[in-house]
């Protein structure tokens, strides 16, 4: 799907660089001494994922899907998927308050491949392309807030626009996010996002014209911009060799989204979909 792979998969691999924010204050429950924090870390990870066809498709496919994420001289970086970021603010280690600030790009896949669709009257829509969105996004986040020092929430929002000449709109994306380890081997948290689109956006995606309602049978449709969706998730990573910090570990998580507005109430939804989305994923992942 196109807003919910990337910060499902994100949430899960961010525990390792919130548990080494801070080495001040007393470590969480099940963790000896003090940790190793110095230095750049990276974390990179594949996972299987169970994912909708489409956006608002009831038909599922499984995919893979690459991840890394890290930080170098204190500027945080994710590639998840499909999804790239980089924070150009850099973070100060120990528990208080870090901004972000810096460039986002989305390759949008969404309907680009009719082999991938089992519906056969939304494969009679035909292809979408590919597109590029490029962008921005600002954020805050707090270390050491209910559990532990060790304990990250963090607030964001997110600005792209189509460069690729598909749907010459815009998608912003509020964001929250929530982890906790458990012990110097395990971690977990709770995610949520709302997805904003422009008219342009629903409509490339969303829109039955007439010719297309003759060849599959769905009904004419024109959609209008606005909240396309709302996503809450959950993950939890455990370590196999070495601690959060370093080695491997699996990482797994899941996502429930409800799509909203014109979205919802789209022919691709409501007739050959359902506005109920489900993702699942789980991988294993190596921080050195």
């Amino acid at each position: 799907m196109r807003h919910c792979l990337a910060p499902l998969l994100a949430a899960a691999l961010f525990a390792a660089p919130a548990f080494a924010q801070d080495t001040s204050g007393p470590p969480p429950a099940g963790v000896p001494g003090t940790l190793d924090v110095s230095g750049d870390r990276i974390t990179v990870a594949a996972a299987g994922v169970y994912l909708p066809d489409y956006e608002g498709s009831n038909n599922y496919r499984f995919t893979a899907a690459p991840a890394a994420i890290g930080s170098v001289k204190g500027y945080n970086f994710t590639l998840i998927g499909n999804r790239a970021s980089i924070n150009l603010i850099r973070a100060r280690p120990g528990p208080g308050v870090n901004f972000e600030l810096g460039p986002v790009g989305v390759i949008n896949f969404d309907r680009d491949s009719i082999g991938q669709i089992s519906d056969r009257r939304v494969k009679a829509l035909g292809r979408i392309s590919t597109t590029v969105e490029l962008g921005g996004y600002v954020g805050i986040n707090k270390t050491g807030v209910f559990t532990s020092p060790y304990d990250t929430l963090s607030a964001a929002v997110s600005y792209r626009t189509d460069v690729g000449g598909v749907n010459h709109s815009y998608v912003i994306t509020p964001s929250i996010n929530y982890l906790t380890p458990l012990s110097r081997k395990a971690a977990v948290g709770l995610f949520g996002s709302t997805v904003l689109v422009g008219r342009r956006y629903a409509q490339t995606y969303e829109n039955v014209s007439i010719q297309q309602s003759v060849v599959s049978g769905l009904p004419v449709y024109v959609a209008h911009g606005g909240l396309s969706s709302y996503t809450l998730g959950g993950f939890a990573t455990r370590s196999i060799t070495g601690d959060l910090l370093h080695g491997f570990k699996i990482v797994a998580g899941g996502t429930y989204s409800r799509e909203l507005g014109s979205f919802s109430y789209s022919p691709l939804t409501r007739v050959a979909g359902t506005p109920h989305q489900w993702i699942g994923a789980v991988g294993l992942a190596y921080t050195f």
